[in-house]
């Protein structure tokens, strides 16, 4: 079988079950924002409109990130209000600059690689999520966007079985072991031949 169209089978598997995951942008509450929340983590940037953006929300984050250069926080949600409308190139801006105030926020290191993921540089992506697993080697969300993009964004299938087995075996009972589990079963149902083919348009948000 190749390699392709075991790609393609568990992006078609992805995009049943992943509504509503985004490659994880990190919030206190590990829910994602409602306009991320539209794309399965298996999705490409989406190709539809993006959402509108929030200038006066922008504002008035960027005013308080002024007043308070020590505030970690507001960057990260700026990021998020910028990934949001898919600015990606600014939300990496803000994340970055959430990590320059407290380098071990593992939330925005993810963020921030999930923002590259989404700029189409998944080198990029995996070598921010490393920097994340040396802050948390046991980072959920972490592990489980690392096998999202080996397995879409490099096709590197022993890869995303390796670091979705890990989400398994350090948060068993979590959202992400979940997630990780469909993938898992996606790549042994191909192995044995039993999955449906690749869907007509793999790797297209809802």
């Amino acid at each position: 079988m190749r390699k392709d169209s075991v790609v393609f089978g568990i992006a078609g598997i992805f995009f049943g079950v992943l509504v509503g995951w985004i490659i994880g942008s990190q919030q206190a509450t590990g829910v994602v924002p409602p306009q991320a929340a539209a794309a399965p983590a298996a999705a490409a940037p989406s190709a539809q409109s993006a959402p509108p953006f929030d200038e006066s929300r922008a504002a008035a984050l960027k005013a308080s990130a002024e007043r308070n250069p020590s505030d970690g926080e507001t960057r990260v949600q700026l990021g998020n209000l910028y990934f949001d409308a898919e600015r990606y190139d600014d939300a990496r801006r803000w994340y970055a600059e959430a990590l320059k105030i407290d380098p071990r926020n593992v939330n925005a290191s993810t963020d921030l690689g999930i923002a590259y993921y989404y700029s189409n540089q998944p080198d990029r992506a995996l070598a921010q999520f490393d920097k994340s697993l040396e802050i948390d080697p046991k980072h959920s969300k972490t592990l489980l966007n690392i096998g999202i993009v080996r397995a879409f964004g490099k096709e590197d299938l022993e890869g995303a079985e390796k670091a979705w087995q890990r989400v398994l075996d350090v948060a068993p009972d979590s959202p992400e072991a979940a997630v990780a589990k469909k993938g898992l079963d996606g790549l042994r149902a191909h192995r044995q031949g039993g999955a449906a083919g690749p869907p007509k348009t793999p790797c297209q948000p809802e």
